[in-house]
Formats: C-alpha cells, structure tokens, sequence
C-alpha cells in the first residue's frame, strides 16, 4: 500500500508538469482553433532567461523569466500568427512549426547547441520524508505551484470579463465577434496566459533537471499535445485530466512494469492513448464546441 501511495504522489508531481503544458496548448487552440507547437520554444526561452539572469536575486531571475515567456509569447502572436489568422489550418499549423525552429535555431546561433548547466537552487531536490513516503522538495513546489496556477486560471475565466470574452470566443468566435468581443485582446490574454504557463512549467523542469538546451521544450509540448488530445482538444478540465492520466500511466508503468519490460514503457504509454482515442475519439472531455463538430 506505501509504495502505491509513493506513485500517486510521484504521478501528482509529473502529471501536473503535463496537465500545465496541455493547458497552455488548450488555451490558444480554444481561441484560434490551432495547436499551437511553438509553445515548447516559450518554456525553452524561459529557461535560458534563468540561464542569462542567474546573476540576479533568485525572486527577481524568475519573475523577469515569466516575463519573458510572457512577451515572447504575445510577440509570436502578433507578427507569426496574426497575420496568417484566417487563413486555412494548415497554414497555421505549418506557421507555428516555422516560429518553432526559428526560435530553436536564434538560440542556438546566439547561446550554442550544447546543453548548459543551471543551478537554480539545491534546497529544491532535498528529500522530505512524509510518514512512509518519501518526497522531494521540487514535487511538492509543483504539486503546489500547479494547484495554485489552476485556481487563479479559474478564476481569470470565471470572475473577469476577459476571461468570460475567452470563453465565449472558445464557444462560438464568430458570435463573440458580433457580440462586441474584440478578437486581438483575446488572442492575445490567450497567448499571454499560454506564456505564462509555458514559464512555470520551464522553472519547474529547470529546477528538477539542472539542465537547458535548444530542444528541451520538443518532449513536454509532445506530451502536452497528447495530454489535450486525450483529454478533449479545447476543453481546458480535459486538458488538465488528460495530463494526470499519463502522468499516472507513466509513474505506474515504470514502477510495476518488470525490469526486462520497462524499457517500453513510454511504448505501453502510447498504447494506452491509443486505446482511449479508439473508444472515444473526440476525447474524455470535450468542449462544447468540439462535440457539435463531431
């Protein structure tokens, strides 16, 4: 029973590592009906802006990094995607790939191909014994920093009128639109907020990893995307279930699983997305928007 409830603690740590990532892809194809792949270059910029200010108070250091997912984010927005807005999906979808190695490739030009090292703070990977359960100190931080991310997304969608404008445009654009809803101000809180996600979740993998590289956001906005698919493309509690769900799948697998089999384990994880999908195509929890579509 102790090492069971040591998974599913380790599973809260990992899964809300993906369940944030979802949310930040969810956010920006709720609005402009586009995955958005670029996300995963906005919690690697994030991370070197650790990397560059690591000078500085560690407060200030990741503050100034959030903001800089933040404004590269909206920059994104506004000279990638905004041009290109109602053209067909694949276009978009050829754009955000073009954004993505463009800022892989700026970074490697100015900060070199190899992974750097960064030492955010050792206290972070001290172990906290919990009764019988063992923990490290960055699982709880994201457990935590996660619960809190959600509440206050929760509440930017329920009790602002941006978020009632995200809302609705997620639900029907065209209707927004009529109804006065200005369509640049909610792409851009969208982006803005995707950003905003893209940052903590690139604190939190810094944090545990020690380590930055050009590519270091392809594995998390991979993971993220099934995670929404998963979940219910659009729909931001399927998101977030979604990326439990593998975080529990990938936790139980590599614990359980024989030590001859556990190699396939991320095998055995996509088979089990697969199986979901083959039951339920439109995902767990779809929109609204994207059930009258199915």
């Amino acid at each position: 029973m102790t090492g069971f409830l040591q998974s599913l603690l380790d599973s809260l740590s990992f899964g809300s590592l993906f369940g944030l990532t979802a949310l930040g892809i969810a956010l920006v194809f709720g609005v402009m009906r586009m995955i958005n792949f670029a996300h995963g270059e906005l919690i690697m910029v994030a991370a070197y802006s650790v990397f560059v200010l690591r000078g500085l108070p560690l407060p200030v250091t990741l503050f100034l990094s959030l903001g800089v997912a933040v404004l590269v984010a909206l920059l994104l927005e506004r000279a990638a995607f905004r041009p290109v807005r109602n053209a067909h999906p694949t276009t978009l979808l050829v754009t955000s790939f073009v954004a993505s190695y463009l800022l892989q490739n700026v970074v490697m030009a100015v900060a070199g191909a190899r992974p750097k090292g960064v030492d955010v703070s050792p206290e972070l990977l001290e172990v906290i014994s919990l009764g019988n359960l063992r923990v490290s100190t960055i699982d709880l931080v994201t457990i935590v920093t996660s619960a809190v991310l959600i509440m206050l997304l929760w509440l930017l969608l329920s009790r602002t009128l941006i978020g009632v404008q995200m809302r609705a445009a997620a639900d029907d654009f065209l209707m927004a639109r009529l109804l006065g809803v200005r369509a640049n101000r909610v792409i851009a809180a969208a982006f803005a907020a995707s950003g905003l996600l893209a940052g903590c979740v690139s604190l939190l993998l810094v944090a545990r990893s020690g380590s930055i590289s050009p590519t270091m956001g392809l594995t998390p906005v991979l993971v993220g995307f099934v995670a929404a698919v998963i979940g219910g493309v659009g729909s931001l509690v399927g998101a977030l279930v979604g990326g439990y769900l593998l975080g529990l799948a990938t936790v139980l697998l590599q614990t359980y699983l024989p030590s001859g089999v556990v190699g396939y384990r991320d095998g055995l994880v996509f088979g089990f997305v697969i199986l979901i999908l083959l039951l339920r195509p439109q995902g767990l929890l779809a929109s609204s928007a994207e059930r009258t579509r199915v």
